[in-house]
């Protein structure tokens, strides 16, 4: 790997990082591209961010899961397949697996490929409004349509593919990868599904009848959401971090995306183990 990318969260501690990173590859004689934004936060020269995943062959992220899920939203758009290389400057990550103090014998071993990576689904979800496409998305973690900030439920219609599966009153519906199930579908009482398994998960948050379960179903289906309340302030919201606002009769469709985002795993940490640590399992 000859040309890589780096992308940091707005803290101190990821500038910092971002500084030694940045002499590190140069005296490796890699070409170095940053993103716009942390590049002005250090003072070095960057490029815009939506030009990133064309330019290189390998993006490192350094900051956490919320960093990393950008990143893969970023590349999925780009329909580049450039692998990630996350470097956790927080707790324990699921996704971003690599601590700062591992940072450099990992990366030493990445460029020269000697670590794998694990491919991971992505999600498109779309707001049809008025049977018109107006705005599409592609997550890694979840899509979840839910209430705004007014206490009262939202009451959504669900299908997969042309069979009416049901009718939810309920603070909202998240719909998860297998990678978003252990971020908000789990808070919402989902089940923990494996990176690698092809399924799709839907979890209701707070639904007013208690008999509405979560539900996995296969990756291969398409998943119709339609708003039926005319409720102030519901929304679509992509991994937590991008919301749009719907209106009463639009449908939020989601599917299996073509792309995938490939991590590159840490040599040792396997997926139980992270499981076992970030969810104090024995302790």
């Amino acid at each position: 790997m000859k040309k890589i990318g780096i992308i940091a969260k707005d803290i101190a501690r990821a500038h910092a990082a971002l500084v030694k990173l940045n002499r590190w590859l140069a005296s490796r004689r890699k070409k170095v591209f940053i993103d716009e934004r942390s590049a002005e936060a250090v003072g070095l020269a960057g490029c815009p961010e939506r030009d990133l995943p064309g330019l290189v062959d390998m993006i490192i992220v350094l900051g956490g899961d919320g960093t990393l899920l950008s990143a893969a939203r970023l590349v999925a758009a780009s329909g580049k397949n450039v692998p990630l290389f996350g470097v956790n400057l927080g707790s324990l990550g699921f996704m971003a697996e690599v601590s700062l103090d591992e940072l450099y014998d990992n990366l030493q071993k990445a460029l020269a490929g000697k670590l794998r990576s694990e491919e991971r689904m992505m999600l498109d979800a779309a707001i049809i409004r008025n049977g018109r496409r107006i705005s599409e998305y592609k997550v890694l973690n979840d899509a979840v349509v839910s209430k705004g900030a007014v206490a009262r439920m939202v009451s959504i219609d669900v299908s997969v593919g042309d069979d009416h599966l049901t009718s939810v009153r309920a603070d909202g519906l998240i719909l998860a990868t297998p990678t978003g199930s252990t971020a908000y579908s789990l808070s919402a009482g989902g089940p923990i599904v494996h990176p690698t398994l092809h399924c799709m998960v839907l979890t209701p948050i707070c639904p007013h009848t208690l008999s509405n379960r979560p539900i996995a179903i296969p990756d291969t289906s398409l998943v119709r959401v339609k708003l039926m309340s005319s409720s102030e302030g519901a929304m679509l919201t992509l991994d937590g971090q991008v919301a749009c606002p719907l209106r009463r009769n639009d449908i939020v469709e989601v599917r299996k995306a073509k792309q995938k985002v490939k991590i590159i795993k840490h040599p040792a940490k396997d997926y139980y183990e992270i499981l076992r640590t970030k969810l104090k399992w024995g302790n």
